[in-house]
């Protein structure tokens, strides 16, 4: 998929978070400054998340959770080195929930990821255009990113 501006980055995330089950796990990938968070607060919205500008990058606190339709905890690996250093923060506890993990950076931590998540590549295409690429990893989430793009292609 390919956005062309922040707000319509948001509301590919918007759409996205409608689908997002309880439990479900979401790698985001990308260079910095590609819309990752910009994408997690779209997202936020579309689990119920009432304010988009409460959602905040956690690259100092590195976790922000939020009340939507289910809990959401946001992730972001951003300052972290390795993968011990990710184990450390009680990475099960924001995984294993029965809310939405959101990770940022998550290409820090693939070895820890759960099998089935659902994995987000960020890159740009120009100083406007970003490219999207949702990859579902698992038959549940497979099937959750086709229905995502079936209802995108009718938002456009």
């Amino acid at each position: 998929m390919k956005t062309e501006s922040p707000d319509q980055t948001m509301r590919l995330g918007r759409v996205f978070g409608e689908f997002l089950p309880p439990g479900a796990v979401v790698a985001i990938m990308g260079d910095l400054g590609t819309g990752k968070t910009v994408l997690v607060k779209g997202i936020a919205q579309g689990l119920g998340v009432a304010d988009e500008r409460d959602v905040t990058s956690p690259s100092f606190t590195l976790v922000n959770e939020y009340r939507g339709r289910v809990p959401v905890n946001h992730v972001d690996l951003y300052r972290l080195l390795d993968s011990v250093e990710v184990e450390d923060l009680g990475w099960e506890e924001f995984i294993s929930g029965p809310g939405v993990a959101l990770v940022e950076w998550a290409e820090k931590a693939l070895a820890l990821l759960p099998e089935e998540r659902v994995e987000i590549h960020l890159e740009w295409l120009s100083e406007r255009e970003r490219k999207i690429v949702f990859a579902g990893r698992g038959k549940t989430v497979e099937e959750l990113v086709l229905r995502l793009g079936e209802r995108w292609s009718k938002e456009e």
